[in-house]
């Protein structure tokens, strides 16, 4: 019975990951498709390119949300249904790579960041606040939201680390998980990196092409 319902709360997690919202936000509200402009990534700072700020912002709260959820239901009623810490770090993991493959949209999805950011915060609050106030920091003196992505993204797992014992208890399969992301985000920004190192990389609210 458990190993069902181990099953089921990570198909569902990965079900609710693969709902690309930049693509359903943008249907929505009239917009062009994300994976036709711009870098191609269908997440909220490509959305941002069409000029529609609303829009931008909804689908960065809602791929935050549907990361967020899953972490949260196991965090809140995982003990009542038999599931535990390893759990929670495959239902993390699942939702964030549903966000990467959705199996909605052809398993070609975003890079993830906003995804992961929700997972964080459904893991440990004050992980993910530290992680984003990391990303809002270089974003904001940089303007360049790869290379915020890319920092949050190391310095996620040792934020997690270091607050052992101090904010929160550490948990191997979900230091394994924010680990994991956190490669897989570098993976997802290799070409953000090579445009950052030729200085060709587009800055935060430049237009789509």
């Amino acid at each position: 019975m458990a190993e069902w319902t181990v099953l089921f709360a990570v198909a569902a997690a990965y079900a609710v990951g693969s709902l690309s919202f930049a693509v359903l936000v943008s249907r929505l509200m009239g917009l062009s498709d994300p994976r036709t402009y711009g870098s191609k990534n269908p997440g909220a700072t490509n959305v941002l390119r069409s000029g529609n700020k609303a829009a931008a912002a909804v689908t960065l709260l809602l791929d935050g949300f549907k990361g967020w959820l899953p972490v949260w239901a196991v965090a809140q009623w995982g003990e009542a249904w038999g599931l535990g810490p390893a759990t929670l770090g495959l239902v993390g993991l699942a939702a964030f790579l549903g966000h990467l493959f959705p199996v909605f949209f052809g398993f070609k999805g975003g890079k993830g960041v906003a995804t992961a950011a929700g997972v964080l915060l459904g893991f440990e609050p004050w992980l993910g606040l530290a992680v984003l106030l990391s990303w809002v920091s270089v974003a904001v003196f940089t303007r360049y939201s790869s290379l915020a992505a890319i920092v949050a993204a190391v310095f996620a797992p040792f934020f997690y680390l270091f607050g052992d014992g101090v904010a929160w208890d550490v948990a191997a399969p979900v230091a394994l998980a924010v680990g994991a992301m956190g490669v897989l985000l570098l993976w997802r920004h290799a070409a953000n990196i090579q445009r950052l190192i030729a200085g060709q990389e587009s800055r935060i609210g430049s237009q789509k092409k």
